[in-house]
């Protein structure tokens, strides 16, 4: 078998979801080869169409990412027709990926039971506030809910101020991710037994799994963890410090690595001295310890701290932002960035696909499709509908 347009190549994948997490999924899938059939409403589609910042031309600028090589179809599940068509597409399908809230599909005579039964082989991924199960199921959620529930909302931002955003969809793409895991250690599991399974992905649960030590944390010490701003309490030194004409990024809170710090900056006593020379040390003299490197650095341009800490082996970097990425070098060497052909925009510059594969590497193969591009495609040749029942179904509003 060729792999030639990734890993995933030969998997075929119905996206129900909208928004982000189950978009989020299907795009991770995509990337890596697998054909991913989105579904959309007739006439409206993915709301993610609408969404983000847009051009002067009213032209939105997030969908181009999150349905890059993807095949859209439209379909109304709330109609039996429309119930139909989805039962044969998943019949032909490998996984299926949902979003809606739990019941929802069950509701259109699209459960688990009924789909599993068309198709045994298939693997179903279930992206929810909370879950399938439990007392909150059934009830709406988004990925901020979902970021505060599993912990992330409340330790983030200004301790002198209300809990703030990450500024992305963060919950959301997490369980998104954990989705595709799941989905990829499902397909694992069919290779042994034939039989597919549900992959149930929680939002606030995709959160809570990045969240370190902090349970544990809590049920041997009682410690909650709190706001802290640009640090972590007790790793240091490890902070934004100011220049001469702007900032950098520090991590030397490593022995070893602190020692290379204290030789940059003059000062090799200190990386030995007892106020400092070990990680308690400098996590109880945390500030004191800040306040010392930042009179180190404020008194030199970033590009000569930024030098001396690479010359001593010492992390350190700028706070990116998109124009800083586009012209980094090492961006350009990884192809970390790159540009896509698309028909609303010409060359388009996006994220490139992650993590790379040395062997069989995901990439970019098509643009986002327009609102049902592939009707004829999927419900003729894969279906085999005619063109006139499919011109019909349009007219009764199916697809």
């Amino acid at each position: 078998m060729s792999f030639a347009h990734g890993p995933l190549t030969g998997l075929r994948v119905i996206e129900l979801g909208t928004l982000i997490a189950g978009p989020f999924c299907g795009q991770l899938m995509a990337d890596f080869g697998a054909e991913v059939i989105k579904v959309e409403p007739p006439g409206s589609g993915d709301p993610m169409r609408q969404w983000g910042k847009r051009t002067e031309d009213g032209k939105p600028l997030w969908w181009p990412v999150i349905a890059r090589n993807k095949k859209s179809v439209t379909l109304d599940l709330r109609q039996p027709k429309g119930q139909e068509l989805l039962r044969q597409l998943v019949s032909q399908a490998d996984i299926l990926i949902e979003n809606f809230r739990p019941g929802t599909l069950e509701k259109w005579n699209l459960g688990w039971d009924t789909l599993s039964a068309a198709n045994p082989k298939l693997i179903m991924v279930r992206v929810s506030g909370y879950g399938q199960n439990g007392p909150y199921a059934d009830q709406p959620s988004f990925g901020v809910i979902g970021e505060a529930m599993g912990g992330l909302r409340y330790i983030v931002g200004d301790p002198a101020a209300p809990p703030s955003r990450v500024g992305i969809s963060i919950g959301d793409t997490l369980a998104a991710t954990f989705g595709c895991l799941g989905a990829l250690a499902a397909l694992n599991v069919r290779h042994a037994t034939g039989r597919g399974q549900v992959v149930d992905s929680a939002l606030y649960e995709a959160v809570l799994n990045v969240m370190e030590s902090l349970i544990p944390e809590y049920d041997k010490t009682g410690f909650i963890r709190e706001r802290n701003g640009a640090i972590l309490p007790g790793i240091a030194p490890s902070n934004v410090y100011a220049t001469a004409d702007g900032m950098v990024l520090i991590g030397a809170n490593q022995d070893g690595v602190f020692a290379r710090l204290c030789k940059a900056m003059g000062e090799e006593a200190l990386g030995t001295c007892p106020e400092y020379g070990t990680h308690n040390a400098r996590g109880q003299r945390q500030a004191e310890l800040d306040e010392r490197i930042e009179r180190w650095t404020r008194a030199r341009p970033t590009k000569d701290v930024l030098a001396l800490m690479r010359e001593h082996g010492v992390p350190a970097g700028l706070i990116y932002r998109a124009p800083d990425m586009i012209a980094d070098p090492h961006f350009q060497a990884r192809e970390a960035i790159t540009t896509v052909q698309h028909p609303d925009f010409g060359e388009l510059r996006m994220q490139n696909v992650a993590p790379k594969l040395s062997g069989t590497p995901g990439r970019i193969r098509q643009p986002s499709p327009t609102l049902g591009q592939h009707n004829a495609e999927i419900y003729g040749d894969l279906l085999g509908l005619d063109a006139a029942a499919l011109a019909a179904l349009g007219q009764q509003g199916i697809v």
